[in-house]
């Protein structure tokens, strides 16, 4: 039985390859790779001579079978992709299942990432956050997809064609508001741009000038901040009396006890100031 290698290749630099990658590219019997061509750059530069077989998303269902067949009969095998982790926004996630169907054994050998190189470079809060990937390209669908997560705390990652970056960018501001956020174009290569500001202002500079729109893009956006989550919190009682303010609680399934409590905790006063309000409440 041999052993599938998942091995992440650089997003741009050739020298962010790892010198286990390496290690694993010289020592497989075979490649399967996204794009022969592209990976043929690759391997040439570190002068690797490797049968390459394609793997694609147009063909992997078929070409995952084809390749547990070569495993099962001995054959090691790396599985990489344009740039990046093969399985993230890449073919090689139904590779993994079909290796843990039929109990084949695989190892990923890490590297380097376009989400948490974006995340840090946009001074974004990083301690929780969620990689989207691509949106769908159907704009209903894309639509919804933003409106599940609008509500969301933690900064939000997606990747980006440069033919739908401005629609994403108005989409992104007309869902979830003027957040801060940052661009990050053509991450480790020679024109890396990194752009922070506010999605208002990036819908209006590419509007103004489109000459650099092209590349890969990582949008990184924030959270809804604390205080945006308080001030509409705030507003669904803000008119409310305190008596009405306890029921809309308590008509949600909270017991008395907890509505005082909430209210208490949403008027910054005393549970006792609260509680005389809630005796003939039921």
């Amino acid at each position: 039985m041999g052993k599938l290698f998942l091995v992440a290749t650089p997003i741009g630099n050739l020298q962010d390859i790892t010198l286990r990658g390496l290690e694993v590219l010289k020592s497989v019997d075979l490649i399967a790779a996204e794009d022969t061509r592209h990976s043929l750059k690759l391997l040439n530069h570190f002068n690797i001579k490797k049968p390459l077989v394609s793997y694609h998303k147009y063909n992997e269902n078929e070409k995952s079978i084809e390749l547990i067949k070569k495993l099962r009969d001995g054959d090691n095998i790396a599985l990489i992709s344009d740039a990046g982790t093969p399985g993230i926004s890449d073919p090689g996630a139904v590779m993994v299942r079909n290796c843990i169907k039929y109990g084949v054994d695989f190892e990923v050998i890490p590297g380097a990432t376009a989400v948490t190189t974006a995340l840090v470079y946009s001074g974004i809060d990083n301690s929780r956050f969620i990689f989207l990937g691509f949106l769908p390209r159907d704009a209903k669908s894309r639509r919804a997809a933003l409106e599940d997560i609008a509500e969301r705390r933690e900064t939000l990652i997606f990747y980006e064609a440069p033919h739908r970056l401005l629609n994403t960018l108005k989409l992104l501001r007309d869902v979830l508001g003027n957040r801060h956020m940052a661009i990050c174009r053509e991450l480790t290569k020679i024109h890396e741009e990194i752009l922070r500001s506010t999605l208002e202002e990036m819908v209006s500079y590419y509007e103004n000038d489109d000459s650099n729109i092209r590349g890969e893009f990582v949008i990184v956006v924030e959270g809804k901040s604390e205080e945006e989550f308080l001030e509409e919190k705030k507003r669904k009682w803000i008119n409310l009396s305190i008596e009405e303010h306890i029921k809309m609680y308590m008509d949600v399934g909270l017991s008395k006890k907890e509505s005082v409590k909430k209210v208490a905790k949403d008027r910054n006063v005393s549970k006792s100031e609260i509680y005389s309000h809630s005796i003939n409440l039921q």
